[in-house]
Parts: C-alpha cells; structure tokens; sequence
C-alpha cells in the first residue's frame, strides 16, 4: 500500500503529514525531505520516547538513523501521562543540552500523545527553538495529538495548562507500528475519530458506525480513518492555528475529560486521555439534551456506538471513587477555554452540529454534575 500525504497548510509555514506501512524504515529519507537537505552530513538529533515504544521499535529506528549516518541521541522517559511534568521535562532539556546539540539540530518525538506534547515542548524551548519531527505511534497521536503544534507538559492545577504552539517539520505515521498497540489504547484513539464525526462530519460518524470494527484490523479502512482524521483536523488548523476561534471545537468532550484526567491524578489503571474524552463526549451530549439543545436519543446513539468498541461513556465506568460535583466544578474552572471566569463548553444542536457554548451557567453544570454523581454514590 502506497504512503498517503496530508499537508497542513498555515500561513509561515507547511508541513507534511505522511501515512501508510512501515515508514519507520523511511525515517531518514524523510528527515531529509522536511529539513531540505541534500545529505545527512553532521545530521543530529535526539531520540524523545518512553519505555514501553523503547522496548518495542527504538533499535528498527536507530538501526535506521545509524545505517543513514544520523547521529542520534536516545532519550527514554517513563510511559504514561506522569511523564508530562516539569520534572521529566527538565531531564530531557539537561540530557539534549548535554550531548551539545544546537538550534539547528532536531528533535524527534518517538511515542504517543504524552511523549509528542513533551518532546515538541522541549524542542520550542531549547535555544528558542530546534527543528522538531513527529513519529507517533499510537492512534490517538496519529490522527490527533501530532496534529497543530500544540505542545506542552500539565500541572497540579489541570491538564495541558502549560505549553506552546510549536508545529513540526513533519509528521511520520507508520500505520503497522499500530499493530503493537495494545486494545485499550487503540480505542482510546477511536475515541478521538468519532469525536471528528460528532464535531461537524455527521456522514464520517455514520461511516464510522458502519466500518468501525474493520478500523481495528490493519487494512484499508484503517488508512483511509487516519487520513480523513487528519484531513479533518488539518483544515481546523489550518484557519485558526493559535485556537482563537473555531479550533476550539476540537475540544469536544474535552472539559469534562480534562477534570476527569485531573480528578484521577491521571492514573492509567483508572482513565487514560481517549477514554476521558469518550465518557466527555458522552456528558456534553447529556448536558446539551438537559437544555433542551437535542433529543436525547442522539445521545443513546452516539453512547451505543461507543460501547460498541468497548469505550467507556458514564462515570461510573471509572474505576475508584471521584471528588465530588463541587470539588469537580473547582477543576473545570481552570479550564484553558475559561475567559474572565466565564465557562466555556462545546455543546451540540445535532449529529454533527457542535458549537462553542460561552457564558454557560455554573449552577447548571453543578447541578448536572450532582446528578450524574448521584446514580455512583
């Protein structure tokens, strides 16, 4: 099958997003493309990943990068979302400036969705600036994550509060590398691709309806899913890279995931990211037929297909117990799309019909909360 390109057109700058079969072995080729060079002469960088991509596809990289003469310098992290703190992002800025590289050097990040906001972080910082390419390997950063240059590392006070606009140079998404991903993880990615549905491609949700399944078997529905993704997303950023404006939809049954994430201290054993954003867009379409916005049968319709794939919808599907509603209303407010203390939520109107909701009444979201909390307790 032959690689596919989505390029993300901004105003200063175009990038490619490659997609298809075993293009870590394409790595180098690539590299050179993006940076425009003619060859790999004095070509450095570093290698950003964590434990669980080291153990599996670190050696087919670098045995790549060293039979290209691309000098590489490995930097492995812990897996799992801990790593995006001030602590891990301090080792590997000491560890890049250490092996001397420079601003003309790159950045490579290796991993999923916490491994491409740390790395890309880490590159728009050091030295103001290095080159910066993106290889993900889970799902969820494939079609998501690895997308618009947002960048960043979370703190006690919630997710992704700390962080950059920074986009890559390119984007390399092997789609075989997704073979080694564990189920859980590849849902949680398919959770990102119906929230593409749901936004504003009412005719994407019902193909996803109709090929889901087929999605997690490698083929050419797996592709096609991936490339339409980006498309998607591509387009979004494309009109309002620094998210002034309509990328905030892309933000989908993300406020009530991001305080879910915060609520758990961000424990995979309990919830990881995609299975936040699942029971989030569950609730923001619960919350919009509890104003009257839509029919709550759409709500059981997105909620069946979810299930269908084996992802969570309610919050008691969470493991352990959560805060309660006030203690969760606490975590919304430090929300990145709050604004003068104003709540902001996307809500929808209709299958395929999100919009951005400001203004929205915190007694209403307390009050659904409370409820919601109430059927757990």
């Amino acid at each position: 099958m032959q690689a596919k390109t989505v390029t993300v057109k901004l105003d200063k700058h175009c990038y490619d997003i490659i997609i298809g079969p075993n293009l870590i072995a394409q790595t180098a080729l690539q590299i050179k493309r993006s940076l425009h060079q003619k060859d790999f002469h004095q070509t450095r960088l570093a290698v950003v990943t964590d434990t669980n991509v080291a153990s599996l596809h670190l050696d087919t990289l670098q045995t790549e990068l060293t039979r290209n003469k691309i000098h590489a310098v490995p930097i492995v992290v812990e897996a799992g979302e801990q790593s995006k703190s001030f602590s891990t992002l301090q080792t590997v800025i000491d560890k890049i400036l250490a092996a001397r590289l420079e601003r003309g050097d790159s950045v490579i990040a290796f991993g999923g969705g916490v491994i491409g906001d740390l790395g890309g972080f880490a590159a728009s910082i050091i030295r103001r600036g290095m080159n910066f390419i993106q290889i993900p390997t889970t799902l969820l950063a494939q079609i998501d994550s690895s997308v618009g240059g947002k960048t960043g590392i979370n703190s006690r006070y919630g997710k992704n509060l700390i962080g950059t606009f920074y986009q890559p140079r390119c984007v390399i998404a092997d789609t075989c590398i997704l073979d080694t991903l564990p189920l859980r993880q590849f849902r949680a990615g398919y959770a990102e691709m119906v929230k593409y549905g749901l936004i504003n491609q009412p005719d994407f949700f019902e193909w996803l309806e109709k090929n889901g399944q087929k999605i997690f078997s490698n083929g050419p529905m797996r592709t096609e899913a991936i490339v339409r993704s980006c498309q998607f997303k591509a387009h979004i950023v494309a009109r309002d890279e620094y998210e002034t404006g309509e990328r905030a939809l892309l933000n989908l049954g993300h406020t009530f995931g991001h305080m879910l994430e915060t609520a758990t201290a961000y424990d995979s054993n309990r919830l990881i990211h995609g299975e936040a954003v699942a029971i989030g867009m569950t609730l923001a379409h619960q919350f919009s037929a509890q104003l009257n916005l839509i029919n709550p049968t759409l709500t059981h319709r997105i909620e069946t297909h979810l299930k269908a794939v084996g992802l969570p919808t309610q919050l008691q599907d969470i493991p352990g117990k959560l805060p309660d509603a006030e203690t969760l209303m606490t975590l919304i407010s430090q929300d990145k799309k709050v604004s003068k203390n104003n709540l902001t939520f996307i809500l929808t109107r209709g299958l395929g019909q999100s919009f951005i909701a400001k203004n929205v009444s915190p007694e209403a979201v307390l009050t659904f909360l409370e409820q919601k909390l109430a059927k757990i307790r």
